[in-house]
Order: structure tokens, then sequence, then C-alpha cells
């Protein structure tokens, strides 16, 4: 009689620098949108948990910020998050850029992660964006890899736009996984709050309609989301974005406030197109002064660990 096959979960760590792929894999993992995308350094600011629902296990994901230079406290405060998860986690998968290869920043990186980790935990690199780059370079890479870190149990190359080798990261993902129960029920793809889930939806459509430092000192703060008075299948939502000076207000508003319906338009869409409910959306533009750079500031906006 053929033995039954085990359960397997557990929780896999997605770390790297900034813009190398890592909320991408993780939507398209999941085969919906959890995090937040866009071609700007530092799009991700929480830990984000996905969680993939499969016959064989339950695949518990953290995506994390990417990890870069603090300039300001909440750079820091980021930065903790990302680092903070390799402890927990059952499998961490550090993604590269392999058009840029090996950096000495990526170095860095995994040098603290193979200090950082559990001795049981598996750590995988993998190389991102291989449809930028020819075949004949990664070998070379691969073989830097292997042997510069020798913690390293698994190399593979993807592309998580086009979806290319997924199926093999995700094989590797369950073989290294423990035996364990599922530790979200069937229905759930995140335990992340609609207030968190809204105000990073608000947030992805300012960093791609602004530009320099604006996206970087924006930060939005979802006030209240309830029910519509006359039609209670409707949402009514309002927001504050926060900005830390006058100047980057009158950006974000623009002429004639068109900037700001603009921000709106693209946010309720979306909002609606995940939610499956109607959307009405008021938003605020709010000036607090420097909050990237002030802990008590950065705690009222939920940056905590």
């Amino acid at each position: 009689m053929e033995e039954q096959q085990k359960f397997k979960s557990g929780y896999v760590a997605i770390l790297g620098r900034p813009n190398v792929g890592k909320s991408t894999l993780l939507n398209n993992f999941l085969g919906t949108k959890v995090a937040i995308v866009t071609d700007k350094p530092q799009t991700t600011r929480h830990r984000i948990v996905g969680v993939k629902h499969m016959k064989e296990g339950q695949i518990v994901f953290l995506d994390t910020p990417g990890i870069h230079k603090e300039k300001f406290e909440l750079n820091r405060y980021m930065n903790e998050i990302a680092f903070g998860v390799v402890p927990d986690a059952d499998v961490i998968l550090f993604l590269i850029d392999a058009r840029a290869g090996l950096t000495e920043a990526d170095r860095k990186i995994l040098e603290k992660i193979g200090e950082e980790k559990r001795k049981d935990s598996v750590v995988m690199v993998v190389i991102n964006k291989i449809d930028g780059v020819p075949k004949e370079e990664l070998l070379p890479l691969i073989d830097e890899i292997h042997k510069s870190f020798p913690f390293v149990s698994e190399i593979v190359p993807i592309s998580a736009t086009r979806g290319t080798n997924l199926d093999r990261l995700l094989d590797l993902i369950i073989k290294y996984l423990p035996e364990g129960p599922k530790y979200y029920e069937d229905h759930m793809i995140t335990d992340m709050p609609l207030e968190q889930f809204v105000a990073e939806i608000i947030r992805e459509k300012i960093m791609l309609l602004t530009r320099d430092e604006v996206p970087h000192a924006t930060t939005v703060q979802v006030i209240s989301i309830k029910p519509g008075d006359r039609n209670p299948d409707m949402l009514v939502i309002d927001a504050d974005i926060i900005v830390e000076r006058d100047s980057q207000k009158a950006i974000i508003i623009g002429k004639g406030g068109q900037k700001l319906k603009k921000i709106g338009i693209l946010a309720r869409e979306e909002l609606e197109q995940l939610l499956g409910k109607k959307i009405y959306l008021r938003l605020w533009v709010k000036v607090k002064e420097d909050w990237r750079n002030r802990a008590e500031q950065l705690r009222g906006l939920g940056y905590t660990l």
C-alpha cells in the first residue's frame, strides 16, 4: 500500500536589495496581487505575508523591504523588518538581479543571512531577470556563488515577470519545508489588514505618478472604511496622504487638483477590481515635517516592528 504523502508547511522569507523583483515573485506565486510593485526602489516598506495553498503543503511567504543604506529612521526600520524574518524562516530566498551579478552589497547581505539564520534553515539564491542576460553569463555567476557561500543549498535562475522556472523553484521550496500543520485557513491569502492594503494601493499610484524625492517622502494613512449610507455594498474610504513639505503637497495635488484626482481614480479602479465592491474614495494631503526621521511619527503612521 502506497504511503500517504506528508503535509508540509513553513515560512519562506524573500530578501534582497531594492528592485530585484521580490514583490513581483510573491504576486506571481500567489496568482493575485498582495504586494505593490513599481520600478522605484523602496516600494515595499512592511513585511508582507502571502499564503500559497497546495495539495502537498502550505507555504507562508514573507516579503520584505529591499535592504539598502540607512539615510532616515524609516530606512533603519525597513532594514530591521527585512533581517528580522531571517531567524524565523525555514527557507530563505535571496534574490539578486542577473543583470547586476553578485554585487558587493549582495555579498554583505548574504554573509549576514549566513550568520543570523537558524542551523536547520535552507538558503537559496534566486537569480532573477535572467531574460535580460545571455545564458552563458549565468554559469560563471552560479559558480561564483557556490564557491563564495557554501551554506547556499540551491541556486535557481528565474524570470519572475515571465514565470520562467517558477515551478522548479516552488518544487524545491516544498522539498525543503518540514512537515507541519496548516497555519492559515484555505481562504486566506494574506493576513494584511484591509486598511494597510488600501493604503498600499494608494501609495503605489503616488509612486507611479510622481518622481524624484516625492514618492519616498510620502506615506498613506487610512482614516476610516465604512459601508455607504445609501448603498451598504459600497465602501466609503477616507485616507490622508502624508508628505514632509508644502512643495511636495503642491506636487501631489497638481494644477487644479488634477494629479490628486488621477491618483484617486487609479486607486479606486484597482481597489474595486481587487475587492469586488464599489468604492467611494476621499483623499486629503497633509504635511508632517520630517516624518521619516521621527520615531514617534513613524509609530503613529503604522511603522512598528
